[in-house]
């Protein structure tokens, strides 16, 4: 066995190391560290909205960000980003969470809000979040997840194409339908 010295150096090269379809492609090469910290916001935000369970999307996450590591020698870059093909790997973690459960979580709090505003603009706030709840509700599985890998995610939908495996022009047509439907609930929940 080795000294536990040997040891952390050896996991600290792995986690350096280069996706290995990005070495020699003419960009410059990003270690799993670097896609995981540039990554991880968008991929839990992503991961929180599908399962609405705050706990169960940190492990979820977690798991994803560990297939991804161990999977890491098999990205191919001609095949779409590493946030596309890590997209991917964390919707499949998702969905199979979801399969487990077989039911819908809900989100227990209400995500921290960064830029805190005064008791008059909370308000306001949180009834736009309780609009928007309701219309997210009123969508169809499939386009929810959509807008989560838009919004939370913020994927192109190039890249949405990609996790999702369907073409990019129907990502735009189905994105934009979900947008519609998006805006048409806000107003009727507005109006009630």
């Amino acid at each position: 066995m080795k000294p536990p010295d040997e040891r952390i150096d050896a996991v600290n090269d792995a986690v350096a190391e280069p996706l290995p379809a990005l070495a020699g492609a003419g960009q410059a090469a990003e270690g799993f560290e670097a896609l995981y910290r540039r990554t991880f916001p968008k991929v839990y935000a992503y991961v929180a909205s599908l399962l609405r369970d705050r706990a169960a999307a940190e492990d979820v996450t977690a798991q994803a960000f560990e297939r991804a590591y161990r999977k890491r020698r098999s990205f191919r870059g001609s095949r779409g980003t590493p946030e596309a093909w890590l997209f991917g790997i964390a919707r499949n973690a998702a969905l199979d969470e979801l399969r487990r459960r077989k039911r819908r979580a809900r989100l227990e709090t209400e995500p921290e809000d960064i830029g805190s505003a005064g008791t008059e603009d909370q308000a306001e706030l949180a009834v736009r979040r309780e609009t928007l709840r309701a219309a997210l509700a009123t969508l169809e599985p499939r386009e929810r997840e959509l807008v989560a890998l838009k919004f939370a995610g913020g994927l192109s939908n190039a890249e949405i194409a990609r996790v999702l495996r369907i073409s990019e022009s129907n990502t735009g047509t189905r994105l934009h339908r979900a947008m519609e439907k998006l805006r048409k609930a806000c107003h009727e929940h507005e109006r009630d």
